[in-house]
C-alpha cells in the first residue's frame, strides 16, 4: 500500500482543515486506516482510525468532538475532518494502514504496517 497525504496548512485558532489520505498499491479496502501525528521530540501519537467498511471509528480524547475520520473504498481516500483547531493540534499528521483483520481500529502507531509522508498542520493562536 502507498498512502499520500495532503491538506494540511496553516490556520488560526477555531478554523477548520481537512486532511486527505490517496492510498494506491493493495486492496486498501482490506485496511484499517488511521492517522497519528508527531510533533519535535515526541513519540507519534494516535489521533483517530477507522474500520474497513467504516461502521468504527476510534479518536484520541483530545480531538473527541472536534475531528471526524471517514473513508471513500471507491476512491481509496480516507480524510480527517478537523473543526475548532487549536494550537496543540500542530503536527505533522500522518495517515497509515494497518492490515491485520480486527474488528476493532487498534491504536498503537507500531502495529500499522504502511505510512504516508506526513503533512504539516500549523495552528496559531
Amino acid at each position: 500500500v502507498q498512502l499520500q497525504a495532503s491538506g494540511g496548512g496553516l490556520v488560526q485558532a477555531g478554523a477548520s482543515l481537512r486532511l486527505s489520505c490517496a492510498a494506491s498499491g493493495r486492496t486498501f479496502n482490506n485496511c484499517i486506516a488511521g492517522w497519528f501525528r508527531q510533533t519535535p521530540g515526541k513519540e507519534r501519537e494516535f489521533v483517530a482510525a477507522i474500520s474497513r467498511i467504516g461502521g468504527t471509528t476510534r479518536y484520541a480524547d483530545s480531538v473527541k468532538g472536534r475531528f471526524t475520520i471517514s473513508r471513500d473504498n471507491a476512491k481509496n481516500t480516507v480524510y480527517l475532518q478537523m473543526n475548532s483547531l487549536k494550537p496543540e493540534d500542530t503536527a505533522v499528521y500522518y495517515c497509515a494502514a494497518d492490515t491485520l483483520q480486527s474488528v476493532v481500529p487498534r491504536t498503537g502507531a507500531a502495529l500499522y504496517d504502511y505510512w504516508g509522508q506526513g503533512t504539516e498542520v500549523t495552528v496559531s493562536s
